[in-house]
């Protein structure tokens, strides 16, 4: 691997062995760390992808668009398990069995915590200790409720609102990716 100049840090570190890396290359992924999610909370709302560079410099800060949807959750994983069939195609005891009528709400809509960056998800601040956040936990808006791995950095993941925790859709221990839905928040 070539080396690239990014000032008088040196970069030809194979990235495959990080107790190689230089303490001084670590410092500085861990100040250019801070200063990204400084840049993130200051910006003030969801920051889809952030891109930096080195040599020419160039810093692209990517936003969700507010008019547009953000991306959607995978659908649902069907139920295991055979089910009678009824005439109206819809399994029996699925909501579509309900009569329409003024007794039954339309469903809330949840909202998803995706993971900011590529990594491993943890659930916990570490291995044996109490989980952040478990199914039927409220959360409120900047709470951490786990947090992502990355180049042996603790990334913090935060709620962006309130709710109940409905749902813990990623792993602990388990490789996620940038975007991957980690909780389903049911509203408050």
């Amino acid at each position: 691997m070539p080396p690239t100049d990014v000032g008088a840090v040196p970069t030809d570190v194979p990235p495959t062995d990080v107790g190689a890396v230089p303490a001084d290359v670590v410092a500085v992924l861990g100040d250019l760390h801070r200063q990204v999610r400084q840049l993130v909370t200051e910006l003030g709302r969801p920051v889809r992808r952030i891109r930096l560079r080195s040599g020419v410099t160039e810093l692209e800060v990517q936003w969700y668009d507010p008019a547009g949807p953000r991306p959607s959750p995978p659908p649902p994983v069907p139920s295991v398990g055979p089910v009678a069939a009824s005439p109206t195609g819809v399994p029996p005891g699925s909501e579509q069995d309900l009569p329409p009528g003024p007794g039954r709400a339309e469903p809330p809509t949840r909202a998803v915590v995706r993971a900011p960056m590529v990594g491993t998800f943890h659930c916990a601040p570490e291995p044996g200790a109490a989980p952040y956040v478990a199914v039927g936990d409220r959360v409120r808006p900047g709470q951490v409720v786990g947090i992502v791995e990355a180049m042996k950095l603790m990334n913090e993941v935060t709620a962006e609102r309130a709710g109940r925790v409905a749902e813990v859709l990623a792993v602990d221990g388990q490789p996620v990716e940038y975007d991957q839905p980690l909780l389903a928040l049911d509203p408050a």
